[in-house]
This record gives structure tokens, sequence and C-alpha cells, in this order.
């Protein structure tokens, strides 16, 4: 068990929006397909090795982890489709201790809500004001999470990092 923990709060790669699919089976589109592997560069290259996936049950945000390229556990939840930034929470809480890294795949606007209400006031208030801005397909927030996944809670983590990889 480590004592600091890494959670990366990912949004979906673009979707695409054919006619007569339901919101929630929604595929990437193609620029969503590029953007989801640069994604998984980007991630491989600057986070530690992701350990464990959270990832909603849409299918645009299960093609985004597919696109990553990343190889983890995955626990896909129906609840991160709608969720708001509470269900997300506790849905994070039951992520068992011994993962160090968990990449968490969701949906706007929880996702930005979820960075902005987990950071603790140190965070850079640039980095603030960016993801307030907007948290466009396939960004990345990067927080620390000083204890256990167990007993996360708002302004419970350290804001370090936001990427858009493009």
């Amino acid at each position: 068990m480590t004592d600091r923990h890494t959670l990366l709060l990912m949004r979906h790669a673009k979707s695409d929006y054919p006619d007569g699919v339901a919101d929630h089976d929604r595929p990437l589109a193609p620029r969503g397909i590029r953007e989801a592997g640069l994604a998984g560069a980007w991630l491989r290259a600057n986070v530690p090795a992701i350990d464990a996936v959270l990832c909603s049950t849409a299918t645009r945000a299960r093609q985004t982890l597919d696109r990553t390229g990343v190889d983890a556990p995955v626990r896909y939840s129906e609840r991160l489709y709608g969720a708001t930034p509470g269900a997300v929470i506790e849905e994070i809480n039951k992520t068992a201790e011994d993962v160090g890294t968990l990449l968490v795949v969701g949906h706007e606007p929880t996702t930005s809500s979820l960075a902005l209400i987990l950071a603790d006031g140190g965070a850079d208030p640039a980095l603030l004001e960016r993801i307030s801005a907007k948290f466009p397909t396939s960004a990345i927030a990067v927080l620390t999470v000083p204890g256990g996944w167990a007993g996360l809670e708002p302004r419970g983590a350290a804001l370090t990092g936001f990427e858009v990889p493009r």
C-alpha cells in the first residue's frame, strides 16, 4: 500500500452524432479516435503506470479507454454516465487501496466539476481557471491523493496538472 495515490480524471474523446443512436451508445468520431491515442501516449510518458481504471459504460468512454492502449484492470460503472461529482467520488472510494494510480474515464460537466471539488486550497489558480473555462474532450486532470481511496472527499487532493492531448 502506498501513502500517496495518483488520480487521473479523463473526459472521453470526441464523439460522433449518428442519426438514430441513443446518447449512451454514441461512438467516437474520427478525431476522437486520434485524440484518444494521443492521450494514451501522454499518459504513458507523463504519469505513473496505471494500476486500475474506472470507466463509464457509455460507448464513447469505452472506446476512448480502448484507444488509449491502457492495459490495466477495468471496472465499468453505469453510475458514471450522467453522474454527479459525489457519485463519482463514491465509486472512487470503492477502489482497492493497493491501486497506486487510478484512471477515471467519464463525462462533462462532471469531470471538470469533480477536479475542482477535489482540489485542495494549494492548487495553482491558473490551473483552476483553465479547468473552469473548458475541459475539452480527451483532457486529463492529474491529482495527488495523500491518503487512501476510501477516504477521498472534497478538497482532499492536490491538483498538479491538466493536459489536453492534441
